[in-house]
């Protein structure tokens, strides 16, 4: 089964793909390429290899329509009519939350053009964000080279996502946790000094189990308090491997009581809100899979790879019943405009996929809507935005430059 692009966006919470959790957290991947297109007179302006000229520096003045879900950056509409993201990366923390930027507000920005979101993020900001001075240049230099080689890795599989496998793009993934993993463990020994570690009761309350009153058996929380406690002090001794087993062992008990605040609901229950026309045959089929799900979520390490593909299996059956908008309800989610001769190919394509059996002429499908991105494609790709890594924001005549 292939990962559609379209699909994936940060922060999801999918019920029918989970996405596995991590101790560690890794970059987000944003998909989406800049569409490079000079947008200033006079300048400075270089020729890529792909023959297209691109502005290094360029002056946008634009509305706020949108923020990202860390605050490092936000949706412009520009005046020129064209969408535009701009990361405040090389801005500190500080600045950006002093900028006290809101919805509709109009803001001038000066800065370069970058071709992925992975382009905004440099080692000069990890740097200065995450590590501390004391770091020694030799440890400076291997984490640079780490950073380097991640920060190839997530492009590649940025440019890459819309034809991997789901096998293929795990794979990859786990690539780059591994670097990170091995940066961390670079980076624990002088960021520990700093740590403050939770009260054990505070910490608990993350897991958020008062929410619903789910009461921890006196005997599990006695030995919760013990293995945290344990935890604190392998974090201590910078000795991950051993603190992360730890975690685990922590998390196992935890498991049938965090399961209580978010429980499956019954197959009758999950499939009454899918509001599609199945056939006996194929919910007798589903409630078999849904219930093996159920058997492989209740595990105790939480069968992660079986539990997904049975969601896959059971979303491919669900899918041949899902019934498409029309044309027009299809079309309305593009915030542009195809032009006539396009449209009328576009919609006489689509219909033909209405037309065709779901079950049984699943090439033709296949096909139709090949020819049908074809088509739109350009027009995606012309109406991206449009990337810019900022270096000076003016707001209300306030101009603020990075530190």
């Amino acid at each position: 089964m292939e990962i559609s692009i379209s699909k994936l966006k940060k922060g999801d919470i999918i019920m029918k793909k989970p996405i596995k959790k991590s101790w560690m957290i890794a970059s987000a991947l944003t998909i989406g390429m800049a569409v490079l297109t000079p947008l200033q007179a006079g300048a400075t302006s270089v020729k890529p290899t792909n023959g297209v000229t691109v502005q290094i520096e360029q002056q946008i003045t634009g509305t706020i329509t949108g923020f990202n879900i860390d605050g490092s950056g936000v949706y412009l509409k520009g005046r020129d009519g064209k969408n535009y993201y701009i990361s405040f990366y090389k801005f500190s923390k500080e600045q950006r939350e002093k900028m006290n930027l809101v919805e509709g507000q109009e803001i001038t920005v000066e800065g370069g053009v970058v071709e992925s979101h992975t382009d905004f993020y440099t080692f000069e900001v990890y740097k200065n964000e995450k590590l501390p001075k004391e770091v020694t240049n030799e440890d400076l230099t291997k984490l640079e080279k780490m950073f380097n080689e991640v920060a190839k890795l997530e492009k590649n599989l940025e440019a890459e996502m819309g034809e991997l496998t789901r096998e293929e793009f795990d794979k990859k993934f786990e690539e780059i946790t591994k670097i990170y993993e091995a940066m961390y463990k670079i980076e624990r020994p002088y960021t520990i000094a700093s740590w403050q570690p939770q009260p054990f009761e505070e910490y608990l309350e993350i897991y958020g189990l008062s929410k619903k009153n789910i009461i921890i058996a006196e005997n599990d929380k006695k030995e919760l308090k013990a293995i945290y406690e344990e935890w604190v002090e392998l974090e201590k001794d910078v000795q991950i491997d051993e603190a992360n087993k730890k975690m685990e062992k922590f998390h196992k008990i935890l498991k049938p009581y965090y399961d209580q605040l978010y429980p499956l609901p019954t197959f009758e229950e999950y499939i009454g809100g899918i509001k599609l026309d199945i056939s006996a045959e194929d919910l007798a089929k589903l409630k078999t899979i849904y219930e093996d799900i159920r058997k492989a979520k209740g595990d105790d390490n939480d069968n992660y790879k079986l539990t997904r593909k049975l969601w896959d299996e059971f979303y491919n059956i669900i899918d041949q019943f899902s019934i498409l908008p029309t044309f027009e309800k299809y079309m309305a989610v593009y915030q542009f405009k195809v032009n006539k001769a396009d449209r009328k190919h576009l919609k006489q394509l689509y219909e033909e996929i209405l037309k065709l059996d779901k079950k049984e002429e699943q090439a033709k499908i296949k096909e139709k809507w090949e020819a049908f991105n074809t088509i739109l494609e350009p027009y995606i790709k012309a109406n991206k935005d449009i990337l810019i890594s900022a270096s000076k924001l003016t707001i209300n005549g306030q101009e603020f430059l990075p530190h």
